[in-house]
C-alpha cells in the first residue's frame, strides 16, 4: 500500500497571475480558484486523506488589495460555505470544518455568520477534517502562541507551545504543497510554521486556477515515493 500523506496544506497562490495571463479580470481568477479547491476536496476523499488544509485569505490579502477584491473574496466564502452547509457528502462523510486566523475579528458578520455554521454543524465529526485559514499569518499565530504562554507564566516547552498554538488541534503537515511557483520556491509568512517543520515539499509552477486533480493525484504519488528521514 502506498505511503500517503495524512496531512496536505495547501497555499494556492496565483489567482490574480492566471487571471491576467488570460485576460481576465482579478475577481475572475478568485472565482476559478475556489472551483479548483471543491475538486481538490474531491480527491482527497477518493485517496481517503482524513486532513486537508487550505491557506484561503491571509492578513496582507486583507490589509494590502484593493476595498473591492477583498470584498469579493468575501462573497466567494460566503458562496462557499453555504455550498458546503449543503453538501450530503459533509455529513455522509463526517468531514469536520475548522477555520483558523483572526477572521472572527475581521471578517462581515454575513461571512462570519456561515463560517461559525458551518463549524457548528460539524463539530462532532471526526473522520475527515477540512481545514481553512482566514486573515491567517503564521508569525502572527507564534506571536499570539507566546503571548499566551507569558500570560500564564509557564517555562516554554515543545509540549506548551504546541499547546497554545491557534492550530493545537491539526497534526503535523506531511505534504505541503504551494502553487504559481515560478523561479522562487518559497514558503510565506511563517506558514504553520510549527507544523511544518518536517513537511515534505511540493512546488509546481502551475497557477491554482489550472492546478489540476490530476496534479493534486501527482502531488501525492511524489510524497508517497519520498524517504522521510525527519532529519535523521
Amino acid at each position: 500500500m502506498k505511503n500517503f500523506p495524512q496531512h496536505i496544506a495547501i497555499i494556492p497562490d496565483g489567482n490574480r497571475r492566471w487571471a491576467k495571463k488570460n485576460g481576465l479580470t482579478t475577481i475572475m481568477g478568485h472565482d476559478k480558484g475556489s472551483e479548483a479547491i471543491e475538486k481538490i476536496l474531491d480527491k482527497t476523499l477518493e485517496f481517503k486523506i482524513p486532513y486537508i488544509t487550505f491557506w484561503g485569505l491571509s492578513l496582507d490579502n486583507i490589509l494590502k488589495r484593493s476595498k473591492t477584491e477583498v470584498l469579493h473574496i468575501y462573497k466567494i466564502l460566503e458562496n462557499e460555505f453555504e455550498k458546503l452547509i449543503k453538501d450530503e457528502r459533509l455529513y455522509k462523510e463526517k468531514i469536520k470544518i475548522q477555520v483558523f486566523g483572526r477572521w472572527q475579528e475581521m471578517l462581515p458578520e454575513k461571512t462570519k455568520k456561515l463560517i461559525n455554521s458551518a463549524i457548528e454543524k460539524t463539530k462532532n465529526y471526526n473522520k475527515y477534517h477540512l481545514t481553512f485559514l482566514l486573515a491567517y499569518d503564521g508569525t502572527d499565530e507564534m506571536i499570539d502562541c507566546i503571548r499566551q504562554i507569558q500570560k500564564q507564566h509557564k517555562k516554554a516547552d515543545e509540549k506548551l507551545i504546541r499547546n497554545n498554538l491557534w492550530t493545537k488541534d491539526l497534526p503535523d503537515v506531511d505534504l505541503l504543497i504551494r502553487t504559481g511557483v515560478e523561479n522562487d520556491p518559497h514558503l510565506s509568512a511563517g506558514f504553520m510554521m510549527w507544523h511544518t517543520a518536517y513537511s515534505q515539499l511540493y512546488f509546481t509552477k502551475t497557477y491554482f486556477p489550472a492546478f489540476s486533480t490530476k496534479e493534486f493525484e501527482k502531488s501525492i504519488f511524489d510524497y508517497a515515493d519520498r524517504q522521510r528521514r525527519k532529519g535523521a
